[in-house]
């Protein structure tokens, strides 16, 4: 828990919903729900219940303006999400606004509102141009080079396309609703060139649709994610929740996303953990009036049934990258059914022996192969196997798996990269233990996705080792990932721990613990042994750390 005074801010600009269930009220709850401190900037104050919209009546720019001022002189935002803007003169405004205030690290997520929940059009009469479809939208170009993300449901998708792409648009073999879906998503994210998360939950036709819910993220570059993923599109694959109380819905998913960003999560994760607190929010969802009600507020989402299959898009051009590694194999690892406690992961045959004789019953070998000959690697990881079997202890290795195949390892770590390029259905026909490594929920989730014997997570603090490809996770995030994972694998953190932050590790729930440096490299007078021992002791020391 944070203390109240941490608490990132984050603002909405949006309109009011009188009946509590979109627009600036949704996004109070959701944000504060979220762990975040709530900002509100008002554009438009509508008459609505759950069954209709009466009217809507816009602010005045001055006194639009004039709310973003008094809120970044006092309470500057980590993130912004965007909402209903009531005028094409709000729009230029808040442009005018960004360009000469806006700090370039906050997220701003743009929810393009224009039609409420039951079919209303929420902009105002004036001021706003013909989509070609008989319904007006809003043209959002002069905010565009400030968008982190924008979430069009289908019919914004619609409307968008038909006022950006429509002179520019190709022919589309259309075969279902969802390849329509995904290849408007496309268009407009390339025409626009933003990052675009097209929200399918009205798509109701064809078998797929009826029983799942399916969005489409479009990365075109996200930051802050490793260089794996940063143009990684995917489809966001959910079970169809039987309610019709989804008032709110996309207001919803969009301030999660930003209230997700502001606490210091990539783009991927902000997506994936806003529709696992959607799915979670649906199911708590209840009906105050006649018509849909709105989505019920469950915290941080933490159970793995709520969040979303990752795939790609079989007609996709812009997925660089499959977002299934297991690509429909029915895929065994070796279970571990009991805690892998302090795991070291070493570099040398030596540092290997003298641990398993420590006493160490899981640990990884992690060769460096500049300059080794394969016939050198190929003994090394053979006798790091037989050194294993004779202490009866789990070695894995790293990277190498068609070796560790050949020579009968227990079992195989690899990196996201080799999830892609290693034989994955090999490694389960062979029997072998699969570790994983994973900086982030989105990468946890396609580990999942695989079902791996045990899952890393890391790097948790700075590290000596390696470049790495993402920042500290930090101790919150860690637990966080506790809490989802722990109870279907074997959890390990990595990356910078040491007796120094060993029990702060210990203290977020995490039941295993990698360490590099911190026996590699003892400290003078120390050997590999002696560090081993007194972490282990310390790791398994049930009364807290002590100083004996």
């Amino acid at each position: 828990m944070q203390p109240s005074s941490n608490k990132p801010i984050v603002w909405t600009i949006a309109g009011s919903d009188s009946g509590g269930g979109a627009g600036i009220q949704a996004d109070l709850a959701t944000m504060s729900n979220l762990g975040c401190h709530a900002c509100s900037v008002i554009s438009s104050v509508t008459a609505q219940n759950s069954v209709s919209v009466k009217s809507v009546e816009s602010v005045s720019n001055a006194m639009f303006i004039d709310q973003l001022d008094a809120l970044l002189a006092d309470m500057p935002p980590q993130a912004i999400k965007i909402g209903l803007l009531a005028s094409q003169s709000q729009v230029e405004q808040l442009a005018l606004w960004f360009a000469e205030h806006l700090d370039e690290t906050v997220a701003v997520i743009l929810d393009p509102v224009m039609v409420a929940t039951c079919g209303d059009a929420l902009t105002g009469q004036n001021d706003k141009k013909d989509s070609g479809q008989g319904i007006s939208a809003l043209d959002f170009t002069p905010l565009l080079e400030y968008v982190t993300l924008m979430t069009p449901n289908k019919d914004e998708l619609a409307q968008l396309i038909a006022l950006y792409c429509s002179s520019d648009r190709n022919p589309v073999d259309i075969e279902t609703d969802f390849s329509w879906f995904t290849a408007d998503a496309e268009l407009l994210a390339k025409t626009l060139k933003v990052n675009l998360l097209a929200k399918g939950g009205d798509l109701m036709q064809g078998e797929t649709q009826t029983h799942k819910v399916q969005d489409y993220f479009v990365c075109r570059q996200a930051s802050g994610v490793s260089k794996l993923h940063q143009q990684t599109s995917f489809i966001l694959s959910s079970p169809r929740q039987k309610t019709n109380n989804r008032h709110g819905t996309g207001c919803t998913l969009s301030s999660a996303i930003a209230a997700v960003m502001a606490q210091g999560y990539v783009l991927h994760d902000a997506i994936v953990l806003a529709k696992a607190y959607i799915n979670q929010g649906l199911g708590l969802s209840y009906q105050p009036g006649e018509g849909p009600g709105p989505l019920g507020r469950g915290g941080w989402p933490k159970n793995i049934q709520f969040f979303p299959t990752l795939l790609q898009s079989k007609a996709s051009s812009c997925a660089q990258r499959s977002c299934d590694p297991n690509a429909g194999n029915e895929l065994t690892f070796t279970d571990i059914d009991e805690s892998l406690g302090l795991y070291p992961v070493v570099d040398t045959l030596e540092h290997l022996q003298s641990l398993l004789i420590a006493g160490a019953k899981t640990i990884q070998l992690r060769v460096k192969t500049e300059g080794s000959a394969n016939v050198e690697l190929a003994d090394q990881i053979a006798s790091a196997v037989s050194l294993g079997r004779s202490h009866k202890a789990r070695v894995f290795i790293n990277d190498h798996w068609q070796l560790a195949i050949e020579l009968g390892a227990y079992g195989v770590h690899l990196g996201q990269e080799d999830l892609y390029s290693a034989n994955l259905q090999m490694i389960s026909d062979a029997g072998l233990a699969l570790g994983v490594s994973t900086h982030s929920y989105f990468e946890a989730l396609l580990a999942h996705q695989v079902s791996p014997s045990y899952i890393a997570f890391g790097h948790i603090f700075p590290t000596q080792t390696k470049e790495m490809p993402s920042s500290p996770q930090g101790l919150d995030k860690l637990s966080r990932y506790a809490a989802t994972f722990g109870e279907h694998y074997p959890c390990v953190a990595i990356g910078g721990i040491n007796l120094n932050n060993l029990e702060q590790v210990k203290q977020t729930g995490i039941a295993d613990v990698a360490v590099v440096s911190a026996i590699t490299k003892p400290a003078a007078g120390t050997t590999v042994s002696d560090a081993f021992t007194e972490l282990n002791r310390r790791w398994h020391y049930e009364g807290g750390l002590d100083d004996n």
